[in-house]
């Protein structure tokens, strides 16, 4: 088995897609050990942390980095266990049904056509366990536009996309993004297949099975909501941070404007380093006013882009502009009150 070789600040450049930008990810010494005591033990690592400090990115350049195929899967409030392993498409079975019977068709060819594992989806557990069932599979699927007269075009869409180049022979990392979004007997229902590596789909007699590498599979969550004890168990735990700001103001700026020089190696320094300024001074604010959510590194990054564009190559325009767009990018609060063109004194525009 493959772990990840690179040393502490390894930088991996990530791919654009469709209108998300490319992207860089630094690995620090926490990440890679335990990324690869995740793959050692073949256990989910659940990694907790506060929004925008690089969880889901955390996925994606992993795989990139052990040349593995790249699975996201964003969990929401109507998600079932069910739909991390496979997906029955009821819709489009009884588009079929009602199709086959206005056009006569005959009872055993539509009894054979409605059978349902031609409706059966698979889920992004289901490519992770084994690449190429899964793709047999959905080969097979008959979404409601073939009842339309449409052919193929179903295999390529559930087909994971691997922007970064990852191979699936290699094995495969799964993001679970945001599952503290759902209800608590989603992660409880992972809980044997993740046990087993395996599951068994609706409509089916044989198991879907781990073939090849097993998967490494990262869970995140917002802390919106408690995970089961159970689920903790089966899982090992990463925490995501920043320094203190209220007590390690140094380092909270030191390593914002690390990041910054990464992602934007070109900007000026000194404009990082202003940057970086205004995020602790408002990070500080929010602390004292007990606003959430906290300015942090996704604001900052956020921050640079924007000064970046509005005034490139122009250092004392950029400074100006952090001080400008600095409430809307980074406060999430009121901005200060500005005149408007031909506003009168009283602040009352005619």
């Amino acid at each position: 088995m493959n772990f990840l070789t690179h040393p502490p600040g390894h930088v991996e450049k990530l791919a654009p897609i469709g209108n998300t930008p490319a992207a860089v990810h630094v690995f620090d010494e926490a990440q890679i050990e335990a990324i690869d005591a995740a793959l050692a033990t073949s256990r989910p690592l659940l990694v907790r942390g506060e929004t925008g400090i690089g969880k889901s990115q955390l996925a994606r350049a992993a795989a990139k980095a052990l040349g593995r195929a790249y699975i996201p899967f964003v969990v929401t409030s109507h998600t079932e266990a069910r739909d991390l392993l496979w997906r029955f498409d009821a819709v489009s079975r009884l588009a079929h049904a009602q199709l086959g019977a206005a056009l006569g068709s005959n009872k055993e060819v539509l009894v054979r056509e409605l059978a349902l594992r031609n409706f059966i989806a698979p889920g992004p557990l289901w490519w992770a366990f084994d690449w190429h069932g899964a793709r047999m599979q959905a080969k097979k699927y008959q979404p409601a536009s073939h009842a339309d007269g449409e052919t193929g075009g179903a295999e390529t869409r559930l087909t994971p996309q691997q922007p970064d180049g990852g191979k699936p022979e290699a094995g495969a990392v799964v993001l679970l993004d945001e599952i503290d979004k759902a209800e608590l007997d989603v992660p409880n229902g992972l809980l044997e297949a993740l046990g087993e590596r395996s599951f068994l789909p609706e409509g089916f007699v044989e198991r879907v099975c781990v073939t090849g590498a097993p998967p490494l599979i990262l869970i995140t969550t917002n802390e919106e909501r408690a995970m089961p004890d159970a689920f903790l168990r089966r899982c090992l735990v990463l925490h995501l941070g920043l320094p203190d700001v209220s007590r390690e103001r140094a380092a909270f700026q030191a390593l914002l404007v690390r990041r910054g020089k990464q992602h934007l190696p070109d900007l000026d320094p000194e404009v990082i380093r202003e940057a970086a300024r205004q995020v602790a001074d408002d990070r500080i604010e929010a602390q004292s006013e007990h606003q959430r959510p906290l300015p942090g590194q996704a604001e900052f990054i956020d921050l640079l882009h924007a000064v970046n564009e509005l005034a490139p190559d122009d250092p004392e325009m950029q400074k100006k502009k952090l001080k400008d767009i600095a409430c809307y990018v980074v406060g999430k609060r009121p901005c200060p009150a500005k005149k408007s063109d031909g506003a009168q004194e009283s602040g009352i525009a005619p």
